[in-house]
């Protein structure tokens, strides 16, 4: 699974991605240690050397690294897990790889041992600056600099010269041979300006936003197949922090659309209302039913499923605030199916059997014991309503009183008497 490699961009097409940390813990006692196993994968994502996240880990958490670079095994002694190391992993990226006028992470590193100083430079903006060296790890990288890309870059550029001149003595003469070498070495000085004019046109607040806009329709479509073909777990914790990101942000209350077509791309909308649950409800749940009512909605109308993981929430939020919602479950119950977002079946269905799915056994049966009034007073409801429905299926002439034998006596009883009676009193009148 990808990461944006700026994790406060919560851009799912943000371009820079990195694979998260998987981190596997080895050995007892006091040789235990951590194997970060896809470090140089994640250090190649960064464009750093993989021993200097590695290192930082070390420096944050006091702890012995080991680099062996041959089996690409980096490790931190001790047992860590891999999201506190992914949060550290945060650190070390906005200290030495994130560009400081603009956020992205196309930075290389300029070592100067002479001078003791490091410094960076950005391939988006043309910034230039330098760190500062006071973090432990400062000191680490500068005994051990990043291969410079520049001189590689230079020794690429002499060996092309070289294919150049070789292609031309086989073409012309030595003659010439050197009007060809002014030929070509006009041309790169050119193109070297305009490739340096291009990066000063990005510069610009526009050109930046536009760059991060134009990502093309089949790239999208990547982007969305790669996140269908995840498991489950990772697509549900996927929607769990896109809805966090919009309550956190403050614009969830319009965001129903939005969260329903997340829910969608997914391919998680059933399980919707128990993430949902979890993120907008706590003890003043009463109010935020009516608040949130139609988020709810969106993904409990006429379905069944997604009805039955809003009661598997609604039993997880009892479980959080269990002294202020246990002694209400009745009349919160009630609430939820006053805003239409339970059906009769379902409750019915949730009522018969006691499940510790979400909470334990001795919890579930407390909560069922709460709710038995209401649904007692429901099944109570529905009987008087069908049988006001089958008396006004009744046929309007005929008169029924509405007591206990009566009321077995249906159409199909009364009323093949009626019109037998009128019949036989016109045939006495004909007489």
């Amino acid at each position: 699974m990808s990461v944006n490699v700026n994790r406060s961009v919560s851009d799912q097409f943000y371009r820079y991605k990195m694979p998260r940390l998987i981190a596997k813990v080895e050995g007892k006692g006091n040789g235990i240690k951590t194997v970060i196993v896809n470090m140089v994968d994640v250090a190649k994502a960064l464009n750093r050397p993989p021993t200097y996240p590695t290192k930082f880990f070390g420096c944050e958490l006091g702890a012995q690294t080991q680099f062996d670079t041959k089996n690409d095994r980096y490790i931190v002694n001790g047992s860590h897990e891999a999201n506190k190391l992914q949060d550290m992993l945060d650190g070390f990226i906005r200290k030495f790889v994130l560009c400081t006028e603009c956020d992205n992470p196309e930075t290389d590193l300029h070592v100067n041992p002479k001078k003791q100083t490091i410094g960076t430079s950005c391939k988006a903006c043309g910034y230039r600056g330098m760190l500062d060296t006071r973090h432990k790890l400062c000191t680490f990288i500068l005994k051990n600099p990043p291969e410079s890309n520049d001189s590689g870059s230079a020794s690429a550029k002499k060996e092309k010269e070289k294919k150049n001149r070789k292609k031309d003595k086989e073409n012309g003469s030595g003659s010439s041979e050197a009007g060809n070498r002014d030929d070509i070495d006009a041309p790169e000085a050119v193109d070297g300006d305009d490739d340096d004019g291009d990066w000063a046109e990005d510069t610009t607040e526009e050109a930046q936003r536009r760059r991060m806009e134009e990502i093309s329709d089949h790239a999208k479509n990547l982007t969305l197949s790669e996140d269908l073909e995840k498991p489950l777990e990772e697509r549900v914790n996927l929607f769990y922090s896109y809805v966090k990101q919009k309550k956190e942000s403050g614009v969830i209350d319009g965001a129903d659309k939005e969260i329903l077509a997340e829910a969608e791309r997914l391919d998680v909308k059933a399980m919707g209302p128990l993430i949902l649950s979890e993120l907008l409800f706590n003890e003043n749940i009463r109010e935020q039913i009516k608040k949130y009512k139609r988020h709810f909605l969106r993904f409990c109308h006429n379905n069944k499923k997604a009805q039955k993981y809003l009661l598997g929430g609604f039993e997880c939020v009892v479980k959080l605030h269990q002294v202020q919602l246990l002694p209400r479950v009745a009349i919160i119950l009630k609430d939820l199916y006053d805003a239409d977002l339970l059906e009769e079946d379902v409750i019915f269905a949730w009522a018969e059997k006691v499940s510790k799915k979400y909470v334990s056994k001795e919890l579930a049966k407390e909560i069922h014991a709460k709710a038995a009034p209401f649904v007692k007073w429901l099944k109570e409801a529905e009987e008087e309503s069908e049988g006001s429905e089958e008396e006004d299926e009744e046929d309007e002439n005929v008169e029924v009183v509405y007591s206990s034998s009566a009321h077995k006596l249906k159409v199909e009883t009364v009323k093949p008497e009626t019109p037998e009676k009128e019949e036989d009193d016109i045939d006495i009148d004909a007489i």
